[in-house]
């Protein structure tokens, strides 16, 4: 996938000063069309993401198909886990040759607009509309998996982030959990000020799933859909969208984040090209007062010099009382278009994405539930995870359902933009206008 030219001149120029540009997914499209067949017996192929630890996944996994297949005569369900980092080329050689392909397969909610517009998903909505848990299933989860009203699969799991802070240091310097975005940006001053081995805020240009609740609680979007357009795999429509984060809110929130990379809270030096990852291994290394964190994170901060001195809430937005939109990550399982068991398929597909399934899935490996009942049982259960639930229920967003997100995201355009205003490369409004352009030429295509 090749980008604009402006889009590799500017990362190039970033990449010479130290940032890594992440590989595009290759396009894919589906050789001969969909399935000829709806075969009741034989084999059915179930592609898996392999986890770090992968076992608890297995353990939930195997049950499922045990007692599928207990109550399929004739059936046999083939499982194999592939490593989610090369899963491009896997995907890309399943689409273009149906013989080789799953029938069943899980996916990341960003890529489900990808794989629509390009013919290898089939639309589910005949398994929704008999599925009476489907009716619990959080709005924004589903979002990830529809695409021109349409939806193509089942989410599988849903994360979130939340404000993970060290209750010493706060009990030390006499703070509280902030209850705004300015006081969070406030705080993290004082920390710094008072504890300067220490971030205010551990966050970074790179990291943006932490920068997005800044833009969306200050009222901004990434893009607006604008209407439909025909998918390139025949599989259905795909929404158009028109780049939004030249506006003055979104450029409101962009300018909050920016702020947060400075010398009195996360220095641009150190920060403007820190990762996710890295600013979480930052707070879970006793570095930083402060972190925007997910509950996926809780492992590698409990594996830190912070471990038993953090308490999380929820990210707050601009007023009292009000919470932050954080991104709502997570994965799918949807069914190919060249399945010939499309109705097993449908079937197992409700039941790893189920709610039992789902329930086991969290107590083995953490991962919320994407139905709101069922994640309400674990939050009790589990205190943790309040804070991230009560996240999600408050409103979660997603980015745009569009093929072009994969390529926006993977050009570093976000990115881009904080790290040339962290930087002072150039001021707000400068870097708002250059990302929503090149955003433009993207979605444009």
């Amino acid at each position: 996938m090749r980008l604009g030219t402006r889009i590799a001149a500017t990362v190039a120029a970033l990449a010479m000063a130290g940032t890594a540009v992440a590989g595009c997914a290759p396009s894919t499209s589906v050789a001969g069309g969909g399935p000829q067949k709806d075969e009741k017996t034989g084999t059915l192929r179930v592609w898996l993401f392999r986890e770090v630890a992968n076992k608890p996944k297995e353990r939930v996994v195997d049950d499922v198909v045990r007692d599928f297949e207990r109550r399929h005569r004739g059936v046999r369900v083939e499982v194999q886990y592939i490593p989610v980092d090369s899963r491009a080329e896997k995907v890309k050689g399943a689409f273009n040759d149906p013989a080789s392909a799953p029938d069943l397969m899980e996916f990341g909610n960003t890529d489900t607009a990808g794989y629509v517009v390009n013919g290898g998903l089939a639309d589910v909505e005949r398994e929704f509309a008999d599925w009476d848990a489907a009716e619990d299933i959080d709005p924004t989860a589903e979002r990830g998996v529809t695409v021109g009203g349409k939806r193509y699969g089942v989410p599988l799991f849903v994360g979130a982030r939340a404000l993970y802070y060290r209750t010493d240091v706060f009990e030390e310097l006499g703070l509280e959990p902030p209850r705004t975005l300015a006081e969070l940006t406030s705080t993290a001053r004082k920390i710094r000020a008072e504890r300067p081995e220490l971030y205010g805020l551990a966050t970074g240009g790179a990291y943006t799933y932490a920068a997005l609740p800044f833009l969306w609680a200050h009222g901004g979007e990434l893009a607006r859909a604008t209407g439909k357009s025909d998918g390139e795999g025949g599989s259905g429509e795909a929404v158009r969208y028109t780049a939004r984060v030249d506006s003055p809110a979104a450029k409101k929130g962009i300018a909050a984040y920016a702020r947060l990379l400075s010398e009195d809270i996360c220095p641009p030096g150190n920060c403007a090209q820190m990762t996710g990852n890295e600013a979480v291994d930052a707070f879970a290394g006793g570095k930083a007062g402060m972190v925007i964190g997910g509950d996926f994170n809780r492992q590698a901060v409990d594996a830190g010099k912070s471990k038993g001195k953090y308490g999380v809430v929820p990210l707050p937005g601009v007023k009292k009382g009000t919470i932050a939109p954080a991104f709502a990550g997570g994965n799918n399982i949807g069914i190919l278009r060249s399945s010939s068991h499309r109705t097993l398929a449908g079937e197992l597909m409700k039941e790893l994405a189920g709610k039992k399934a789902q329930k086991r899935f969290f107590q083995g490996m953490g991962f919320l539930p994407t139905y709101t009942d069922t994640r309400a049982e674990v939050a009790k259960e589990e205190p943790f995870v309040r804070p991230f639930v009560e996240t999600l229920d408050a409103g979660a967003e997603f980015v745009p359902v569009a093929p072009g997100w994969a390529e926006i995201d993977a050009g570093r355009i976000l990115p881009v933009m904080f790290q040339r205003v962290a930087q002072g490369q150039t001021d707000v409004d400068g870097a708002a206008a250059e990302a929503d352009e090149m955003m433009e030429e993207v979605f444009s295509r």
